[in-house]
């Protein structure tokens, strides 16, 4: 969901790649009619799990809030990581589940603030 919103309103040069500890082998059913009410789509791939390679390429990492410190190698690299500390929408009702993507919504604009200019292209590592 964050990834699918950040794409959505990222400044020019800036993406997301978002991927999980755990990863599901899909997105939460709900996922995809609660980013169709607000005019997006689910990335075209299957949740992802979180590497260390990923966290070298990053430029930013943030978590969503649900990290698993035992599991997850953000935790190797705390000055680049920004944890936003939302709840699993999973268990939550539809109203708790637009609530967090909505929440989401208004952290990438004001994320999106923070990141001009461009960061430089990247070369494969």
């Amino acid at each position: 969901m964050a990834e699918a919103i950040f794409n959505a309103l990222a400044p020019e040069g800036w993406r997301a790649r978002s991927a999980g500890t755990r990863p599901a082998g899909t997105p939460n059913p709900r996922t995809g009619p609660l980013l169709a009410e607000i005019g997006l789509r689910l990335p075209p791939h299957p949740p992802r799990r979180l590497t260390p390679r990923m966290l070298r390429r990053a430029d930013r990492t943030v978590t969503m809030g649900c990290i698993d410190t035992s599991a997850c190698p953000a935790v190797r690299f705390p000055e680049a990581t920004v944890d936003w500390g939302l709840a699993d929408p999973g268990p939550l009702t539809d109203d708790g589940f637009r609530a967090v993507r909505d929440r989401i919504c208004a952290l990438v604009l004001a994320l999106r603030m923070e990141l001009r200019p461009a960061p430089r292209p990247r070369t494969e590592r």
